[in-house]
C-alpha cells in the first residue's frame, strides 16, 4: 500500500472542494455564518392559537441511516368512512434562519446541500440542520404540518395547513423499514419498541400505495434508478454500493408528492404565488419512441406520460433484470426539471415524470433553499401577511436555484468520477459490458456494472446512441479530473 492509496478520503474530500468552488460554490461557511449560529443557543419556541399541540401523536420519521438533517415526520390516522388522514411534519427551519442573516445568505448562494463521496456540504450548519432545525429522535419541534384526507382510490378529498409543535418517536432507516414491510426481516428494534408504531406504519404504507396507484395511472413514471455509495474501510475507498429505491423510500415519497401538492394548492386558495418545480416534455422523445420500437412497442409521435408509463410497466414485468439500465436510458433521455414561479390563476406547468400539476419543493428546508422560500410564503399566508417577496425576486430565486442545482449535480457528479476512477485506476485493459447514457457532439458516455460506474468512450463510439448495449475495454483513469476512458470492443 503505498502513500497515496492510504488517504483515499483526503483526496476526494481536497477534490471536492476544488469542484464546489470551480462551480461557483460556498464550501464552508463564513465567520459571520459560524458566529451568527455560535449565538443560537435553543430551538425555536413559540406558542399560540395559531400552534397546535400534536405532540400527542405518534410521529416517526424514516430517512438513510446515517441522516441527522431530518425534515420530516409523518403520520396517518384512518377516518370512520373508509378513508385516510395523513400528516406530513416539515421542519420550521425559517424559525431560526431569518431572511437577511448571514446563515440565509450562504443557504440563497448554494441553494442544497452537495453530498459527495467523501464530504457533504451542509446548506446549513449542522448545529442547526442536525440539531436545532432537525426533527430529530425524542426532540419538541416546531413545524409546518401539511394535512390530506386520502380517499381510498387515492384522490386528495380534502386538505389543510397549518403550524404545530410536534414530537419524533421514531429515528427509522428506510432499508430496515423495507426490508420489514416486504416480510423479509423483523421489525427493526427502535420499531418493534414502540406500541402501535407497526400497525401506524402498515396504514401509512397502504395510503402510500393507494397515492401511487392514482399518480400512474394518469402517468406517473415507473422509473428504477440505481445510485452508488462510497464504501470506504478507514479512509480507504474499498467499493461503490449501488443503492436502489425500496418499499419505504417510495412512502414517504409518494407522501412528500402528496404534501407538495397540498402545499402549492393551499397558495394558490390564499391568492399567494409560488416557486414550483416543473419538468417539460422530455427532451428526446423521438428517441425514447425509438427505444420502445426495439421492444416491439409503438409509443405516440407526441409526448404521452400514460403511453410511457405502460410501456415501463410492461417491461418492468417481463424483464426485472434489464428494467433498470431501461430506466436509466429514458431518464438521460428526458432531461432536467427547473423551477418557475407560478402565479395565482395562471396554469401550472407540472411535471412530467411526476404526473402532477400543482407541486412545490416544500418538505425539505434543511437541504434545498426553494423549501425555504417556499415555507416562508406558506407562513405569510397562514399570518394573514402579505407575501414576503417581489415577483422578480421570486423569479431570479428559480433562475439562480435552477443553475445552482445544475451545479451542485456537476460537482456531485464530479467526485463520483473521481471516486470511481480512484477504484478503477489499476485495472486496465479488463472488459466491461456496458450501457450508453449519454450520446453528443461533446461525447459518447456509458455506464458499467460492476462497479457501476460512468465513464467516456474515446476509441470506436461512432454510431453508438443512449440505451444501447456495448462491451467496452478499460484505456485509463485519471483521478483528478475524474476521467475514464473506454475503447468499444471492436465487433460489439
Amino acid at each position: 500500500m503505498n502513500n497515496t492509496d492510504a488517504i483515499h478520503r483526503e483526496r476526494l474530500s481536497r477534490i471536492a472542494e476544488r469542484a464546489m468552488m470551480e462551480r461557483g460554490l460556498l464550501p464552508e461557511f463564513s465567520p459571520a455564518v459560524i458566529t451568527e449560529t455560535d449565538q443560537i443557543e435553543a430551538a425555536a419556541v413559540e406558542t399560540g392559537p395559531d400552534i397546535r399541540d400534536l405532540r400527542h401523536l405518534l410521529w416517526c420519521s424514516i430517512d438513510n441511516d446515517d441522516s441527522m438533517d431530518l425534515d420530516q415526520l409523518t403520520y396517518a390516522a384512518p377516518q370512520p368512512d373508509g378513508s385516510t388522514k395523513i400528516f406530513v411534519a416539515i421542519a420550521d427551519v425559517d424559525a431560526l434562519v431569518k431572511t437577511g442573516s448571514a446563515t440565509d445568505g450562504h443557504a440563497a448562494e448554494n441553494t442544497m446541500s452537495v453530498y459527495t463521496a467523501a464530504k457533504i456540504f451542509p446548506m446549513l450548519p449542522e448545529k442547526l440542520s442536525t440539531d436545532l432545525t432537525s426533527l430529530g429522535e425524542n426532540r419538541e419541534r416546531l413545524a409546518i404540518v401539511v394535512e390530506a384526507v386520502i380517499a381510498t382510490d387515492g384522490t386528495v378529498t380534502a386538505s389543510d395547513v397549518y403550524r404545530a409543535l410536534v414530537l419524533n418517536y421514531a429515528k427509522l432507516a428506510y432499508n430496515t423499514v423495507a426490508a420489514w414491510l416486504d416480510g423479509e426481516a423483523p421489525p427493526p428494534p427502535a420499531l418493534a419498541a414502540i406500541p402501535n408504531l407497526e400497525e401506524q406504519l402498515r396504514i401509512q404504507d397502504r395510503v402510500a400505495q393507494a397515492l401511487k396507484g392514482l399518480r400512474h395511472e394518469r402517468g406517473a413514471l415507473t422509473l428504477q434508478t440505481t445510485e452508488t455509495k462510497a464504501v470506504f474501510e478507514g479512509d480507504m475507498l474499498a467499493d461503490l454500493k449501488a443503492e436502489e429505491k425500496n418499499r419505504a423510500k417510495y412512502l414517504i415519497e409518494d407522501f412528500m408528492i402528496a404534501a407538495n401538492g397540498v402545499t402549492a394548492a393551499y397558495l394558490e386558495r390564499k391568492g399567494f404565488p409560488s416557486l414550483r418545480r416543473v419538468l417539460r416534455s422530455p427532451e428526446r422523445w423521438a428517441r425514447i419512441v425509438e427505444l420502445a420500437g426495439r421492444l416491439n412497442c409503438t409509443l405516440p409521435g407526441e409526448p404521452d406520460a400514460v403511453a410511457l408509463e405502460k410501456f415501463l410497466d410492461e417491461e418492468r414485468a417481463k424483464d426485472p433484470e434489464k428494467f433498470p439500465d431501461l430506466s436509466l436510458a429514458v431518464i438521460k433521455l428526458m432531461g432536467a426539471g427547473e423551477y418557475a414561479v407560478d402565479m395565482p390563476g395562471q396554469r401550472p406547468e407540472g411535471h412530467f415524470g411526476l404526473a402532477v400539476k400543482n407541486y412545490s419543493h416544500s418538505t425539505a428546508p434543511n437541504r434545498r433553499y426553494p423549501d425555504v422560500i417556499t415555507q416562508r410564503l406558506l407562513k405569510a399566508a397562514l399570518a394573514g401577511q402579505p407575501v414576503p417577496y417581489t415577483l422578480d425576486e421570486l423569479e431570479e430565486f428559480a433562475r439562480h436555484c435552477t443553475e445552482q442545482e445544475g451545479n451542485v449535480t456537476k460537482v456531485e457528479r464530479q467526485v463520483a468520477k473521481s471516486a470511481a476512477a480512484l477504484l478503477l485506476s489499476k485495472r486496465a485493459g479488463e472488459q466491461f459490458d456496458a450501457i450508453v447514457t449519454g450520446a453528443s457532439e461533446k461525447g459518447t458516455w456509458v455506464r458499467i456494472f460492476a462497479p457501476p460506474v460512468e465513464g467516456k468512450v474515446v476509441r470506436g463510439f461512432q454510431g453508438l446512441d443512449v440505451g444501447d448495449h456495448t462491451r467496452v475495454q478499460l484505456l485509463d483513469t485519471d483521478v483528478e479530473r475524474g476521467f475514464i476512458n473506454f475503447a468499444r470492443v471492436k465487433g460489439v
